[in-house]
């Protein structure tokens, strides 16, 4: 909490204050999430990017699926070994 309100000192008051207001409206009061939508008030970067059109080259030729076997195979220890 202090740290919060210490944040007067450093940034203007309405920016802080909303920051706040943005926060509790999300559910998240955290001192980090304060200061991340503090950031983004004071340095608001553009995230509206165009769409990008790939071309048909790089379309995936198969599908990607996950092997979950495998993982159980590596959890599994058949023995022991020991760092050296």
């Amino acid at each position: 909490m202090v740290d919060i309100l210490s944040l007067v000192l450093h940034y203007e008051e309405c920016t802080v204050l909303q920051a706040v207001e943005l926060a509790l409206e999300a559910g998240v009061p955290t001192k980090t999430h304060v200061l991340n939508l503090l950031h983004r008030l004071i340095d608001p970067k553009q995230t509206d990017h165009p769409g990008i059109d790939p071309p048909d080259a790089l379309a995936l030729e198969t599908v990607l699926k996950a092997n979950v076997g495998r993982y159980d195979d590596l959890r599994q220890v058949k023995e022991k070994r020991k760092a050296s």
